[in-house]
């Protein structure tokens, strides 16, 4: 049985436009990658599974991300973007790897900057009409 918050996260999800979803997906990957780095400086090697959960789903949301650009329609935006996500994978596996919590903030930064003009883009567009759809599972 789901809780009631569980609930309102799925409804939100169901019910969010394009724009919101990419901005919470954003969200959710910035949380995770905060999340690991904080568990490399302050728990030491008894967490590095955690740590690894957590880069794990930062960059299945960055895939998502990768996935959902239109190459065609986007030009040297959709271009621009492929190759930062590139290269926030690849960053976010040698921070996985060396356990580097300054490679994992780095991603974390430039993310949030993404972030943040996602949503500066989503709050100028008028609102679409959310259409229901199956939830994209960012909370884990």
């Amino acid at each position: 049985m789901n809780s009631p918050l569980s609930a309102y996260k799925e409804t939100s999800i169901k019910t969010a436009s394009q724009g919101r979803l990419i901005v919470m997906l954003y969200e959710e990957a910035v949380r995770q990658m905060e999340l690991a780095a904080d568990l490399i400086k302050n728990e030491g090697k008894a967490r590095f599974d955690d740590v690894n959960k957590s880069i794990t789903k930062a960059q299945a949301i960055i895939s998502e991300l990768m996935s959902s650009l239109d190459m065609q329609a986007g030009g040297e935006i959709a271009s621009n973007l492929m190759n930062l996500y590139i290269y926030f994978n690849k960053t976010l596996l040698e921070g996985n790897m060396e356990k580097n919590a300054d490679k994992i903030l780095q991603v974390s930064r430039f993310m949030d900057d993404l972030r943040g003009a996602w949503a500066t883009i989503e709050n100028s567009v008028p609102t679409e009409r959310a259409v229901p759809r199956t939830a994209i599972n960012i909370a884990g």
